[in-house]
């Protein structure tokens, strides 16, 4: 049996005619859209911002009003010195001052007095010399102070016992007759040897004593004293 379809039902009768108007109404959207894309933008600027930009520039560019530097000060005034030349004319009678220092009959009668040296003298004398002109000498040189200590010294037996030894420095002044005086160990060993020698040297006779200009004078001298263990 055949099937017979509807001319209302077909579907395929109105296809076309469906695609060609939906291709109609895709052009004209598309040529609409073109149209819309061309069209001319304008931006109106707004006048009172554009002056308020103006006006902030020409204030930031505004020179500031300086004052005029001062006025400098006037020049101090000279001041010119004045010289009054007066001639002197006047003639003055030469007058005589008589005085009575001017008379120099009394200070020819005066007799000249040398000044006193008396504490010079003194201090001269109490003067202590460590080197002189002449330095003083032990009685027979060197050798013979030398011969004097190794024969007068007696050995302490304290020291001998103990096996001490060495040297004693001695210190003392010679006067200006030759005395001895004021000794004193400089640098010991032991009490017993620096009492020996201190008591050797002062029983030393007298020395031939210092000069100075041509006079005797204190002198400060120094010995060793040597102790030795044979």
């Amino acid at each position: 049996m055949e099937i017979k379809k509807s001319p209302k039902a077909d579907l395929e009768k109105g296809k076309l005619t469906g695609i060609l108007m939906g291709m109609i109404v895709g052009l004209a959207v598309m040529f609409v859209g073109f149209e819309w894309s061309n069209r001319e933008i304008t931006i109106v600027q707004d006048e009172g911002v554009a002056d308020v930009i103006a006006e902030e520039e020409i204030e930031i560019t505004r020179p500031e009003d300086t004052p005029p530097p001062p006025p400098p000060p006037p020049p101090a005034p000279a001041i010119v010195e004045e010289l009054n030349v007066v001639e002197d004319d006047v003639k003055l009678d030469d007058v005589e001052i008589a005085s009575s220092e001017d008379d120099a009959t009394a200070a020819q009668q005066e007799a000249y007095v040398p000044p006193a040296v008396v504490e010079e003298e003194e201090e001269s004398e109490q003067q202590i010399f460590t080197v002189v002109e002449k330095m003083p000498e032990f009685p027979g040189g060197m050798a013979a102070l030398m011969k004097y200590l190794a024969n007068a010294i007696k050995y302490p037996v304290i020291a001998q016992e103990n096996g001490i030894q060495g040297r004693v420095s001695c210190s003392f002044v010679i006067n200006k007759d030759g005395s001895i005086v004021d000794a004193v160990v400089l640098r010991g060993v032991d009490p017993s040897l620096d009492k020996e020698a201190l008591r050797v040297i002062n029983a030393m006779p007298k020395w031939k004593p210092g000069e100075q200009r041509g006079k005797p004078v204190r002198v400060k001298y120094t010995v060793p004293v040597t102790f030795r263990l044979q």
